[in-house]
C-alpha cells in the first residue's frame, strides 16, 4: 500500500488534495504544523518522515536552524524542489523511515504528521524505534494521528478527494471506526491514543499523548 503514494498520489495529485481541503481541515493541518514549530529550539536540526512535496517543510523553513525531508516517491521530491525554491537550510532525500541511513544522535526533532504514521503502512514499533534511533539525547520524536472527534471532516475530505479521482470511490460499506476504504484498494487507517502509546513504549525518557485542535492526536516521545 505504500506504492499508491509513489505510484498514485504524489507530487502535483498530492498537492492537489491539500487545496482542495476545506476549512476545518486547513485548521487541523495549520494546527500540526504549529505544534511542531513551537517544538523547534533556535539552531536545531530537525528531520521529516514522508515530506512529500514539501508543504510542512515550507512553512517551517523560516525556523532558525537547518531541516531535513526525506520521501520514498521521486517525483514529489522533484516536486519538492522546486516547490522549496529559495528556502534556506532545506537538505531533502529518497529513503525509507523505517530504513534510515543517518548517524545516530543526529537530530534535534524528528517528526511525521498527518497521519503518516499510518499512511507509510509499516509497523508504527518499528517506525518509532527508526526515528528514536536517530535523535539526540534530551530531543524530540513527534508523531500524529487523527483524533476521533475529526472522523466527519476527515471523511467529507477524503470524499472530495476522491470525487476529485484523486484516491478510488469510497467503500462506505467497509468505510468506519476510523478505517476509510476505497474501492481500489486504498486504505487509510488510524492510530488511537491508546495504540500510540503502546508504540512508544520503552523508547525514550518520557512519552506524553496529547490532542492538539481537537482533530490530531500527538504522540511526543523525550529521548
Amino acid at each position: 500500500m505504500s506504492s499508491y503514494y509513489t505510484e498514485k498520489l504524489s507530487a502535483g495529485r498530492l498537492k492537489l488534495c491539500y487545496d482542495l481541503a476545506p476549512p476545518a481541515v486547513q485548521s487541523y493541518l495549520a494546527a500540526e504544523i504549529e505544534h511542531v514549530r513551537r517544538r523547534i529550539p533556535a539552531g536545531s536540526r530537525v528531520l521529516e518522515l514522508g515530506c512529500g512535496y514539501g508543504r510542512a517543510l515550507k512553512e517551517l523553513a523560516p525556523t532558525r536552524g537547518s531541516l531535513v525531508g526525506i520521501d520514498t516517491s521521486m517525483d514529489s521530491l522533484r516536486m519538492a524542489r522546486s516547490y522549496l525554491a529559495g528556502a534556506t537550510g532545506v537538505v531533502l532525500a529518497a529513503m525509507d523511515a523505517v530504513r534510515l541511513a543517518f548517524a545516530r544522535e543526529s537530530f534535534d526533532l524528528v517528526f511525521c504528521i498527518q497521519n503518516g504514521v499510518s499512511a507509510f503502512h509499516v509497523d508504527p514499533c518499528a517506525l518509532f524505534e527508526n526515528a528514536v534511533g536517530v535523535a539526540r539525547r534530551g530531543g524530540k520524536v513527534l508523531f500524529s494521528s487523527y483524533a476521533a472527534e475529526f472522523w466527519e471532516d476527515r471523511l467529507a475530505w477524503f470524499r472530495i478527494q476522491a470525487a476529485h479521482g484523486l484516491v478510488g470511490e469510497l467503500d462506505e460499506r467497509a468505510t468506519g471506526n476510523g478505517v476509510i476504504v476505497c474501492r481500489d484498494g486504498f486504505t487509510a487507517t488510524t492510530l488511537s491514543p491508546a495504540e500510540l502509546r503502546a508504540s512508544a513504549r520503552g523508547l525514550g525518557s518520557d512519552v506524553v499523548v496529547e490532542t492538539v485542535g481537537g482533530s490530531s492526536v500527538f504522540c511526543e516521545i523525550t529521548v
